[in-house]
């Protein structure tokens, strides 16, 4: 799996958990709706630490709580 799948699998998973929509993640995290389509639509092909610092915040988790899942044990260069 590539980072950017493990990614966007990842914070659905999270929305799912929480019953969060993406325009309701949007919201909390201060990160425009365009930018969370982007990743998820793999039109661009990286994620700046700074953005998934801020999802991780409109989750109320910690970033290591974040990567601490199956989806990012083996990754593929994207």
């Amino acid at each position: 799996m590539y980072l950017s799948n493990a990614i966007e699998a990842r914070i659905d998973e999270l929305c799912q958990e929480r019953n969060l929509t993406l325009n309701k993640l949007c919201t909390n995290c201060g990160i425009t709706q365009s930018t969370l389509n982007n990743l998820k639509h793999r039109q661009t092909k990286s994620v700046t630490v700074l953005t998934i610092v801020r999802i991780c915040r409109g989750l109320e988790i910690e970033v290591k709580d974040f990567f601490n899942s199956p989806l990012f044990a083996e990754l593929d260069d994207d």
